[in-house]
C-alpha cells in the first residue's frame, strides 16, 4: 500500500527532470532562427535610405523592400501550423532557416528595386515560419515547470530584436553596406539550418493531410491578410480610400476575409482552425498581445520618428538612443520569469501594461527640445514593461492548450501580435497627420500680422538674417514657418501618446476579466 502511495508522486518526479541536453541546444538554435526572422525587419527599416542610393530607386519603390517582406511574413505565420504538422518541426524550420539564408545573399546581391522586391518577399514567406514553430515547440516539449526559463527566453527574444534593429541597421550601413544588412543572416543561417537538421526530433510529419489540403483557404487567407497588411501599411500615406490601389486592396480584403471564414468553419482539414478561439485562455491572450504589438511595433516607430523629423537626428544617433529599451529588457527578463512563477500572471499583465500608460503619459508634455535624457525614462518604463507583459501573455495563450491544438495556435497567437503592429502603425500615422493639419491651422489663426508677439518673433529673426542683405525678410518668413510647422508636429506628437496612454490603460482595466490560467505556467508539474 505505502509502495503504491508513493507511485503517484515518483511519477511527475522521474517524468520532468533531467530535461534532454539535445533538446535544448535544438530549442535555442531555434530561438536564435527567430531572433534572425525578426531583428531582419528592423534593420533594413532603419537603413532604407541607403538601399534607395545603392539601387536606384524612387521614393514610391523603397517602401515595397519592407511591404513585401510584412505581406508575404503575415500570411505564413498562420500557414506554419499546418506546414509543420505535414513537414513536421524538423523539415519545416530547417527549410525556413536555410530559405531565409539563401534569400538573404538573393537581397545582397540585388542589382534592381524589382529584384529586391521579390527576393524580400520571398524571404519575409519562407522565414516567417520560424517564429510561430518556436513558441509551439516552447510550450510542446517543456514540461511547465520548466516554462519559467524557457518563457522569458523567446519573450526576449520576440519583443528585444524589434527594439535593437534600429540600432544595429546603423552601425552596419555607417561601418559597412547595407549589401550587410543581408549578408550578417548568412553564416548564423547556416548553422541554424544544419543545428536544427541534426538536433531537432520533436515530432513526426504527416504527409496523410496534404491530401486534404485546402488550397481555397489558402488562397482565401492570402487575400485577406495580404491586402489588410497593404492597407494598413499604405492607407495612412495615401489618404486611405482615395487611393485607387489602397481602395481595390481594401475591397479584395473584405471578400477575401468573408470567403476565407466561410472556408475555416466548413472544410473538412482548414488551413487554419479558427477554433481554439474557442479556450477563452487563448482568446483573451490573444487580445493582450494585440495590444501587445501596438506597444511594441508603435512606439518603435514613433520614437525614430520624432527623433528624425523634430531633432534632426540620424539612424545611428537614434539607434543609440532607443538602446536602452534593449538593455532594461535584459535585466527585467529573469526577474520577470522568476514572478511568472510566484505570481499571479494577470498581476503582472495590469503592472505591464500600467506601466505602458506611465512611460507613454511622460512623453505627453513632449517639446521640441527633448533629448536622450527626458527620454530616458519613458524608455525605461517601455522596456520593463515589455517583458512584464510578455511573459504572462505567453503563458496565458499556450500555457494551458493540449499538444495537438499548439502548433495551429501559435500560429493565430503570433499573427495577433503582428497584426497588433500593423493596425498600431496605421493609427499612429493617421492620428500624428490629422492632428498636425489641426494644429496647423490653430497655429495659424494665431500667427497673424495682427499678434504683436509674432510680428516680434519676426522682426527678431529678420534681425538674425540682416548679414544676407534684401534676403533677410525671406529668410525670416521661411523660418518663422518651419518653426510653427515643428511645433504644430510636436502636438500632433503629445496626442498620440495621450491616445496610446488611453488604450495601454484600458487594456490594464481589462485585465481582470481574464480568467486565470487553471495551471499557472511555472507552477510544475509536480506540486
Amino acid at each position: 500500500m505505502a509502495a503504491s502511495a508513493a507511485l503517484p508522486a515518483a511519477i511527475p518526479a522521474a517524468a520532468e527532470p533531467p530535461m534532454d541536453r539535445r533538446r535544448m541546444v535544438a530549442f535555442f538554435c531555434m530561438v536564435f532562427g527567430m531572433f534572425m526572422a525578426i531583428l531582419d525587419i528592423q534593420i533594413v527599416s532603419a537603413s532604407l535610405n541607403e538601399i534607395q542610393a545603392g539601387l536606384s530607386a524612387s521614393g514610391d519603390e523603397i517602401p515595397w523592400v519592407q511591404t513585401s517582406y510584412l505581406i508575404a511574413e503575415v500570411i505564413s505565420i498562420p500557414l506554419s501550423g499546418t506546414l509543420s504538422r505535414v513537414l513536421s518541426t524538423r523539415w519545416m524550420f530547417a527549410l525556413s532557416a536555410g530559405g531565409f539564408t539563401l534569400m538573404s545573399v538573393m537581397c545582397a546581391t540585388s542589382s534592381s528595386i524589382s529584384e529586391m522586391i521579390v527576393w524580400r518577399a520571398a524571404q519575409g514567406f519562407i522565414g516567417g515560419g520560424m517564429i510561430p514553430t518556436v513558441f509551439a515547440a516552447a510550450f510542446t516539449i517543456f514540461p511547465p515547470s520548466k516554462r519559467t526559463i524557457v518563457s522569458p527566453v523567446i519573450g526576449l527574444v520576440a519583443t528585444l530584436a524589434p527594439t535593437i534593429g534600429p540600432t544595429i541597421g546603423g552601425y552596419l550601413t555607417d561601418l559597412m553596406s547595407w549589401h550587410w544588412l543581408f549578408l550578417i543572416n548568412v553564416v548564423p543561417g547556416i548553422g541554424v539550418t544544419i543545428s536544427t537538421w541534426l538536433l531537432v526530433d520533436f515530432d513526426k510529419p504527416n504527409h496523410a493531410l496534404l491530401k486534404s489540403f485546402d488550397w481555397a483557404g489558402l488562397a482565401f487567407m492570402a487575400g485577406f491578410l495580404g491586402c489588410l497588411e497593404y492597407v494598413l501599411e499604405e492607407g495612412p500615406n495615401h489618404d486611405w480610400m482615395q487611393d485607387e490601389a489602397v481602395f481595390a486592396c481594401a475591397v479584395i480584403c473584405a471578400v477575401s476575409g468573408l470567403l476565407f471564414f466561410w472556408r475555416a468553419f466548413t472544410a473538412k482539414q482548414p488551413i487554419v482552425d479558427l477554433r481554439a478561439f474557442s479556450d477563452r485562455n487563448f482568446a483573451s491572450g490573444c487580445v493582450a498581445s494585440f495590444v501587445l504589438g501596438i506597444g511594441l511595433y508603435g512606439l518603435t516607430y514613433i520614437y525614430p520618428v520624432y527623433l528624425a523629423r523634430v531633432r534632426g537626428y540620424s539612424a545611428l544617433m537614434i539607434g543609440e538612443t532607443m538602446f536602452v529599451s534593449g538593455l532594461c529588457m535584459f535585466a527585467t527578463a529573469p526577474i520577470a520569469g522568476r514572478l511568472s512563477g510566484k505570481v499571479d500572471p494577470r498581476i503582472m499583465m495590469a503592472i505591464g501594461f500600467v506601466g505602458f500608460a506611465s512611460g507613454t503619459w511622460i512623453v505627453t508634455g513632449l517639446t521640441k527640445d527633448w533629448d536622450f535624457w527626458e527620454l530616458l525614462w519613458p524608455q525605461i518604463l517601455r522596456g520593463c514593461s515589455l517583458m512584464l507583459c510578455m511573459i504572462p501573455i505567453n503563458n496565458i495563450a499556450l500555457g494551458t492548450l493540449p499538444p495537438a491544438r499548439m502548433k495551429n495556435a501559435s500560429g493565430l497567437y503570433n499573427l495577433t501580435r503582428n497584426l497588433g503592429g500593423a493596425v498600431g502603425l496605421a493609427l499612429i500615422n493617421t492620428v500624428l497627420n490629422a492632428r498636425w493639419d489641426l494644429h496647423l491651422a490653430r497655429l495659424h489663426e494665431r500667427f497673424t500680422w495682427a499678434n504683436n508677439a509674432a510680428l516680434e518673433r519676426l522682426d527678431s529673426m529678420q534681425r538674425g538674417f540682416e548679414s544676407f542683405g534684401s534676403a533677410a525678410p525671406g529668410m525670416a518668413l521661411k523660418a518663422m514657418s518651419n518653426t510653427v510647422r515643428i511645433q504644430g508636429l510636436v502636438m500632433a506628437f503629445e496626442d498620440v501618446f495621450l491616445a496610446l496612454t488611453v488604450l495601454f490603460l484600458a487594456m490594464a482595466c481589462a485585465v481582470p476579466l481574464i480568467r486565470r490560467p487553471r495551471a499557472a505556467a511555472g507552477g510544475g508539474g509536480g506540486h
